[in-house]
């Protein structure tokens, strides 16, 4: 029978169990007076709710999960379906497309989950791209720098050094490596191959044939200025909400990111050109609705796309963003998928930023001191420190954890960074063996 006491929107949101972002959307819909259906892969993270505002879903298995989201939709019916990362985005597309929700067409949900398929479609559709290639994690990696790169469904391509290698769906920099010279090659290769490996093994990402894991890609490097952009797509038209300056560079041979500040620093020029880039991109692949979040590169060549991700910004990043008199941006993207306008809401007018704490060295994390030093700094807002004690920590390529998150907020961006840094170097880490 179905549920015909729905007298405010309800929406199903996609939480998995490792997510940072449960607390913020979950405080998003209580403030805009929305229902919330919590779906996650394990039923004792929502123990606490009740029957008809939980479910269990498999994210991996889109399908599957479809029908469950479809059997659910019977007795309570739902307004929306919101995906809060990467793993959960394509189920997020494929459920809204059977309820007859706004959504991305499917095939640009994929596009952005495999970054092979992301250049591939680039590449076809127009947009300027570096030369890539896709590689087997099977392949002997000594044979392929013998006789070349050399993508065979973009022949005209072909790879050189310095290039960087990537899996396919791994996020947040991990297994992402820089290689200069044919060695650093061949080592680059099999340390992110045993890493996929690994994952696989440990049934944390699919062994199918036909999953990204199985491959890799090798692209060449680009150089330049590294920013961030966070965007939502209105029927088309993308509103750019932030430019995020990345102020540490990123060169490799690992791509650790620490600090995020905006509003950024760039002139005008540079940062209508990084939109322009973001929203040919999303045009190209055919995104339309939604959160993008975007990596680019500026050189003296132009903007460049990196990445793009049909998603809001990852982590516990989003808390450095505040729109109109204080709304996150959580409530920005549900107040979006339920229908409601959003196209006046302005990012506010001070400066903010965040440090992903990176991890200095593998081993355990015994203890953190300096967090009552740190809060001292002017303009740190707060220190949040995400892994446990006596959990473990791994550094970038093979990590997929920071040690924590640093927010500041102050009167200029200069500010802000400065704070940021001086809080940073008052926390002290032991890490054991």
């Amino acid at each position: 029978m179905q549920d015909q006491s729905l007298e405010k929107p309800r929406i199903l949101l996609l939480l998995p169990t490792r997510t940072y972002r449960a607390t913020d959307f979950l405080e998003a819909a209580l403030q805009l007076n929305v229902e919330v259906v919590v779906a996650s892969e394990e039923a004792a993270t929502m123990r606490e709710l009740s029957p008809r505002h939980t479910l269990v879903l498999d994210f991996s298995t889109p399908t599957v999960a479809t029908q469950a989201i479809l059997e659910f939709n019977r007795t309570y019916p739902l307004t929306a379906i919101v995906g809060v990362d990467d793993d959960t985005t394509l189920l997020a597309t494929i459920a809204s497309e059977a309820l007859g929700l706004p959504h991305n067409p499917v095939a640009s949900a994929k596009a952005t989950r495999d970054k092979y398929l992301l250049r591939k479609t680039l590449a076809q559709k127009g947009v300027s791209v570096p030369a890539y290639q896709r590689l087997s994690i099977y392949d002997d990696p000594a044979e392929i720098v013998g006789v070349g790169f050399t993508d065979p469904c973009a022949s005209e391509m072909r790879v050189g050094f310095p290039c960087v290698i990537k899996p396919l769906s791994l996020s947040a920099s991990r297994g992402v490596i820089r290689a200069d010279t044919r060695t650093e090659f061949i080592d680059a290769f099999q340390r992110t191959t045993k890493l996929l490996h690994a994952l696989r093994s440990a049934d944390e990402i699919s062994s199918s044939a036909e999953h990204p894991s199985q491959y890799l890609l090798v692209e060449d490097y680009i150089p330049g200025i590294e920013v961030a952009l966070e965007g939502i797509l209105l029927d088309g038209q993308l509103k750019t909400l932030t430019i995020f300056d990345k102020p540490d560079p990123l060169e490799g041979p690992f791509f650790e990111e620490t600090l995020y500040i905006t509003p950024s620093r760039l002139s005008v020029d540079i940062q209508t050109a990084l939109h322009r880039a973001t929203a040919e991109a999303a045009d190209a692949l055919g995104l339309r609705h939604g959160p993008v979040h975007a990596e680019l590169r500026y050189n003296d060549a132009g903007a460049h796309l990196i990445e793009i991700a049909a998603r809001t910004i990852g982590g516990l990043c989003a808390r450095t963003l505040r729109f109109g008199t204080g709304m996150s941006l959580e409530a920005l993207v549900i107040r979006h998928a339920i229908g409601e306008p959003v196209e006046t809401f302005q990012r506010e007018q001070r400066a903010a930023g965040v440090m992903m704490i990176p991890v200095p060295k593998a081993g355990i994390l015994g203890e953190v001191r300096g967090e009552t030093a740190a809060y001292r700094v002017e303009g740190i807002v707060e220190v949040n420190i995400t892994i446990p004690i006596g959990g473990e920590v791994v550094p970038l390529p093979e990590g997929a954890r920071y040690l924590g998150f640093i927010f500041a907020r102050a009167e200029t961006p200069e500010a802000v960074e400065t704070a940021l840094r001086d809080a940073h170097r008052r926390l002290k880490f032991v890490i054991l063996p």
